[in-house]
């Protein structure tokens, strides 16, 4: 996600939509998927209208960085999403390196990562990945990388109640986690993979609940598969029954 591209394609219908990312050979194109996409500040103020109307039904928003960014498009972008009925979340790039992950959970929550019963809300996510800025690991042994992001996860549950969605790439989480497999049972996986299949999951992921597939359309930012119907979102979204 560090890495964005301009994708918006604002007038493209639902049915091409569909067909474009049928044209991707996509797995998950047999099976029920829902499509969606995540934007950042790259993206500027997104026309929600002609996303919806390209068939995106859901959006995670970047909302911060470390604990020193926030997205000045968020206010946009994350309420705009909600107004035309998409389900929306908010997602924090990590920054290991920079500050505990307690206290990168903490300022995720204060700027607009928390988390509401409206089954139209996702947990946040929690996007750890290469590092832009410089060593791939950010300068973190594998064990004290497994540590920094059980702090985080533990202080978004325990301020917001919710597991946060971990967003990655299974390269980054074997090189860098020693592939671990501890955090599965309570966060769902969104892997990022721009290919025909997501490929191989980190170690004990059961299956992918979100998957990343391009960032050149056929929406704005990048564009995501989410493994079931819709119904089975919102499911996600309340955590459990609204």
């Amino acid at each position: 996600m560090s890495k964005r591209r301009l994708g918006a394609l604002a007038a493209l219908s639902l049915a091409a939509a569909l067909v474009t990312t049928a044209l991707i050979g996509s797995p998950a194109s047999a099976a029920t998927v829902t499509y969606g996409q995540d934007v950042s500040g790259h993206q500027g103020n997104v026309n929600w209208t002609a996303q919806w109307n390209a068939g995106s039904r859901f959006a995670y928003v970047k909302a911060t960085e470390g604990t020193y960014y926030t997205n000045p498009y968020f206010a946009q972008q994350y309420n705009g999403s909600y107004n035309v009925g998409m389900i929306r979340g908010a997602y924090h790039f990590a920054i290991p390196n920079g500050g505990g992950g307690a206290a990168q959970a903490d300022y995720f929550v204060g700027h607009g990562g928390g988390w509401s019963k409206d089954g139209k809300t996702l947990p946040g996510a929690l996007d750890i990945e290469y590092n832009p800025y410089g060593a791939t690991c950010y300068g973190l042994s594998q064990s004290g990388m497994v540590s920094w992001i059980r702090a985080f996860l533990n202080q978004y549950h325990t301020r917001t109640g919710r597991w946060a969605t971990i967003y990655t790439t299974t390269d980054w989480w074997v090189t860098c986690t020693g592939n671990y497999s501890g955090f599965w049972a309570n966060s769902p996986l969104w892997l990022a993979r721009y290919s025909s299949t997501p490929g191989t999951l980190p170690a004990g992921a059961p299956t992918w609940s979100f998957w990343q597939y391009s960032s050149t359309g056929p929406f704005a930012g990048d564009s995501n598969q989410w493994n079931g119907a819709l119904d089975r979102l919102k499911v996600l979204a309340c955590n459990g029954p609204c």
